[in-house]
Parts: structure tokens; sequence; C-alpha cells
């Protein structure tokens, strides 16, 4: 990084299309499609550290393979780390993640880590099989198997939910034998927050829906089991946070030129209003400045953080919009937060994770034997 902030910053889309409301315009699959490729690789140019891509399988999202757009992004940037803003770990199978992504890595010399989530659609479960009422027990016994597929060279597994595996190696093997780093991202179940204290990963909060309030208990709740289980201090846990902003250099301009795209946006149009949810949420709409005095306030309820990735391409904003928008990020807000952020930062807190403190925390760590999993499955 570029400084002593230990943050990173970027981006996360959710891949909507969205007919945009001042013009009646909708993109094509192939255009939203394209328009993320070149908003990750404007991320890079005016220099956020992240983007991360969602993954829906219904309309109106696009973005079923992540994994397959993250690469296409890799062969265009150099530096910009890739990351899922969900992968699911519900209804995708632990052995093609843990392959698809080691493979990922590879090809981006280390630059790719990922999110781990249940998703928000429901029908996403029996259309890969699965059963909805079994959410959480399903994130809890896929994550422990592909923890052990990037852990351990040869795997004997049995389970609940799939067929067992007898003498099973993950290829490719994950490049310098360290594993992508893993969040473990949620809105509200704390048996995930459980999950990542446990493993000793990220927990990232989404940040983007509920309050202040719910968002430092998550949090919390996190913390207080990392230390639990021995990681460090719960101050040193790893928190990723959600958020959403959109800029104009006169605040009541950006009010009105983000408020139709607000009112029919597909994750919250149609509901509270633009006012109501800029108040109750992390949502900022005005000026530069706004955004940077609202994002420095998120460390009063959560502590010191890693990551702060920010939803700027939604709603159905055309791509000229989202470019703009990236440019006041990079250019104006971004490095406030960094110096700010820096200030009064302890220096035994760590840095965002990327793949070189990965390997050389691996290089300095004790071998430490493998334990069960203590979360136990609930109901089947």
């Amino acid at each position: 990084m570029a400084d002593n902030s230990g943050m990173q910053f970027g981006i996360f889309s959710v891949g909507d299309i969205t007919t945009d409301p001042t013009t009646g315009i909708t993109p094509t699959e192939n255009e939203r499609l394209k328009a993320m490729v070149t908003i990750a690789k404007h991320a890079e140019e005016v220099g956020l550290d992240v983007y991360a891509a969602g993954e829906h399988h219904n309309p109106p999202f696009v973005n079923s393979s992540p994994t397959t757009l993250l690469a296409m992004i890799a062969a265009q940037t150099e530096r910009i780390i890739l990351s899922t803003a969900t992968t699911l770990i519900t209804t995708n199978d632990p052995v093609k993640i843990a392959e698809d992504f080691a493979l990922l890595q590879h090809l981006t010399d280390g630059r790719v880590d990922l999110t781990l989530g249940r998703g928000n659609t429901g029908p996403v479960y029996p259309w890969f099989g699965k059963d909805i009422r079994q959410g959480i027990n399903l994130a809890i016994e896929n994550y422990a198997l592909l923890h052990r597929l990037w852990t351990e060279e040869v795997v004997d597994w049995k389970g609940h939910f799939r067929t067992p595996l007898q003498g099973f190696t993950a290829t490719p093997r994950p490049l310098d034998e360290v594993a992508p780093f893993v969040w473990h991202g949620s809105i509200r179940s704390t048996e995930i927050a459980e999950q990542a204290a446990y493993y000793g990963d990220g927990f990232f909060a989404n940040h983007i829906f509920w309050p202040a309030s719910h968002t430092a208990q998550m949090v919390k709740l996190y913390r207080e089991r990392f230390e639990h289980y021995g990681h460090g201090r719960a101050d040193q846990a790893i928190v990723g946070l959600g958020g959403q902003a959109f800029m104009a250099k006169n605040s009541q301009d950006a009010v009105n030129q983000f408020r139709p795209y607000f009112n029919e946006a597909p994750v919250y149009g149609h509901g509270p209003s633009l006012e109501d949810f800029t108040s109750q949420t992390p949502l900022t709409v005005g000026s530069p400045q706004q955004v940077i005095d609202k994002t420095l306030g998120f460390r009063d309820y959560v502590g010191d953080y890693q990551r702060q990735l920010f939803l700027m391409d939604h709603a159905g904003l055309p791509l000229k919009t989202v470019l703009e928008q990236l440019d006041l990020l990079g250019g104006e807000v971004v490095p406030v937060l960094r110096k700010e952020f820096a200030k009064n930062r302890p220096a035994d807190i760590p840095d965002g994770p990327t793949h070189a403190s990965l390997v050389a925390a691996a290089t300095a760590a004790k071998p430490v034997a493998a334990s069960a999993d203590p979360i136990s499955i609930r109901a089947f």
C-alpha cells in the first residue's frame, strides 16, 4: 500500500441490470458485464485497492460466475485485489470453490480473496438441489470442507450434504501453499460471525441496510469470539465493512441527481425515502467531504478495521456517471480517508490482508495440530 493507514479501500458490485429511470435505457447483459470490467479497471486507475463482484443466479442480476469475470479483469489489471462480494457457500460445491479460487489465485499471482455468504435469494437453493431450511448448516459444513481442501493435500471427508471424499486432492494447490484469504459475510447471522472467529478469518459486515447499532453488535460478537479462540486480541480481528455513496461537488446536486435512481433501485426502491435511508444507514448522498465525515465515523462503533468497500454501480446509473463517481472516490475521498484512518492506529493492529502478508505469516507461524470444528450442525 502507498501509506501506513492499514486500510484497504475499494468498491463492490451486485451486478444488477436496472433501467435508467432518467432515460428509460436498459443495458443488455453484454453491456452490463463489459461495463463491470471497465469499472474494475478504472478502480485500479484511480488508486483503489479492491474490486469485488457479487454472485447471483436470478434477474435482475447478471454475474452468475464471479471467477470468470474476475479472471477477465485480472488479465487487464496489475495491482488491484480481486474479490467477491458474495460467493455462495451454501449452494456451490466446496470442491469447485476450492479449485476455482486456487486456479484464479495462480493466474493473478495472489491478487484474489473471497467473501463467503448464504445469499439473500431463497429460490436459489432448490435450483441447486439444496434446502433453504438448512442454510446455516450448509454454510458451516461446506466451509469446514473447503478449509480442509485448502490446508490438507489429501482429504477424507464424510458429511451430511454431499457425497464422501476418499483420498481426494483439490487441484491446483493454493499458490505458495497459502489459501486465498476468506471473509465470512453476514448481515444478521450470529452463527456466521462465530464461524469467522473460530477459523481466525475475516468478518465482512454488509452494513448497507441496517443501522450502525446492529453492525456494531455483530462486529463486537465476532471480535470477542476471535479473541476467545486465541487468534489475538479482539481489536486485532479482521473486519470489513460495506458502504454506499453518491457524490457531487454540491451536496444538493448529489441528492437531486441520485433520487430517481434511489427510488427505483432493486435493493431498496419503493421503500423508505432517500432522506430516511441516509439518516438511518451508511448511505451518503452529498459532497465528497460528507462521504469522508460519515465513513470516518464508522470507526467509532466498529474500531480499527481493515477493508472498506463502497457500492457505486447500481440502480441503473450509467457507466459514465459511475466512472465519474470513481474519480471523486479515488481522487478526493480515499486519500483523506487513508490519512485520517492512519491517525492513532496502533502499530499492532493488522493491515488489510494480502497474499504477501499471508505468506509471511505462514512462514513465521509454528505448525498447529488440526482440531475438529466445534460449531455443531443443529438439525437435519
